[in-house]
């Protein structure tokens, strides 16, 4: 399996840009887009799920909230904790994330054109997999 790597990577930055420019006609970039799947999936979350789920420092989600905030896509609310922020999609962001799920399957179809559903699938299978043994390892050198 020697140049998966060089593989993925030469498919993740294309399709992260791709997104990226579909996304703009809303004000979003696929960073931006990840919180408002993970609220949309999850409900009600604080910061520190969505930094926890993906991996991500809680000050650089909060700079993401910040801006989706701006945009009227989520909102604050009151917690248990005053100290805990607690997000949820807007009126708009539900609107927002319909529009941009439709463009965002169109484009998975897209690429995916050609490819048999066999193949299509086990691929689908195993991504997860790949990143499930990338956070075991990850987790094994820090115990």
């Amino acid at each position: 399996m020697e140049g998966f790597f060089r593989h993925f990577l030469s498919l993740y930055r294309p399709l992260i840009t791709t997104l990226n420019e579909l996304l703009s006609a809303y004000n979003l970039s696929y960073s931006l887009w990840q919180v408002i799947v993970f609220v949309k999936n999850n409900g009600p979350s604080t910061l520190v799920d969505i930094s926890n789920h993906y991996n991500v420092e809680k000050p650089t989600i909060t700079r993401r909230v910040h801006r989706l905030e701006e945009l009227q896509i989520v909102r604050q609310i009151p917690g248990k904790d005053r100290r805990e922020k607690i997000i949820q999609l807007t009126e708009s962001g539900e609107e927002i994330y319909q529009e941009c799920r439709k463009m965002i399957t169109n484009l998975e179809y897209s690429v995916m054109e050609g490819i048999p559903k066999e193949e299509r699938f086990a691929t689908f299978q195993t991504l997860p997999k790949i990143q499930n043994n990338i956070i075991n390892k990850e987790s094994n050198k820090n115990e």
